[in-house]
């Protein structure tokens, strides 16, 4: 029989597949560009092949009517205010998760700093509640603290998102490693579905696709991304393009011209 879980995923995933947008930028950085006005852009996006969107609570609650795709709602905030933008804090529960009508939990723990520890406490007690009441959990891990020399190490990369994986999310978004080999080892050692970061703008269109097509072919369920999606000047081609890669196994140069590249 199908669970609560289950049927949330298949409101998230597609073909057990994912193509998020994270909007969650609004708390960290404020209005950035692209997400001047984030309704616009989900709404913009959301039939041109994206499955679902990470957003805060707040802009939940005001959106002029449902999405079409799924809703994951982000309980970790830090602001680039603050003397310690790493440490991220919890900002609801899983009672309200499903108050909202949201289909899962999004956690931001970075893994290396001072702060590490408090993240993994609120990583394993929300892990809990999402499963007591079946509710997909993505863990956003990152390298990302004083112990980190560099983040793309692959062993740094596969034990933080293990991490994620052993705590109980259901989904681990993490970095993506640079390269086919060494991101197949960490996908291979993460018992949940792996999807990966964007990371900073890309400087060219190609760059992003190529990285989603690598990581494709190493193993990864999808991709989370953000400025290389809404701060874009055509979101909605973008987006089509990795739709192409993601869930017709399509090249980086076949998806290409949909971007006019």
């Amino acid at each position: 029989m199908t669970n609560g879980t289950e049927i949330r995923l298949h409101r998230i995933l597609r073909k057990g597949r994912m193509l998020c947008i994270p909007m969650d930028h609004g708390i960290s950085n404020g209005p950035i560009e692209g997400l001047e006005k984030p309704h616009s852009m989900i709404y913009k996006c959301e039939s041109h092949g994206i499955t679902c969107v990470i957003i805060n609570k707040g802009i939940i609650k005001t959106l002029p009517r449902p999405p079409k795709v799924g809703i994951l709602v982000h309980f970790s905030a830090s602001t680039s205010l603050s003397t310690a933008p790493n440490r991220k804090m919890l900002t609801g529960s899983v009672k309200e998760a499903l108050r909202l009508g949201a289909d899962g939990v999004s956690l931001h723990i970075n893994i290396g700093g001072k702060e590490e520890p408090e993240m993994l406490a609120d990583l394993g007690m929300i892990s809990e509640q999402c499963h007591k009441w079946n509710v997909p959990l993505l863990a956003m891990m990152y390298p990302r603290g004083e112990n980190i020399k560099n983040p793309h190490d692959p062993e740094v990369v596969a034990h933080t998102a293990r991490i994620g994986a052993e705590c109980g999310a259901d989904i681990v978004k993490t970095l993506y490693t640079g390269d086919i080999d060494s991101f197949s080892k960490v996908v291979e050692s993460i018992p949940v579905p792996v999807v990966i970061a964007g990371g900073p703008k890309a400087k060219t269109d190609m760059e992003i696709l190529q990285m989603t097509e690598d990581a494709m072919k190493a193993g990864a369920k999808g991709v989370t991304y953000g400025r290389n999606i809404f701060a874009h000047n055509s979101p909605e081609k973008i987006v089509e393009a990795l739709a192409g890669i993601i869930f017709k196994n399509q090249t980086a140069k076949e998806v290409a011209s949909i971007i006019g590249n």
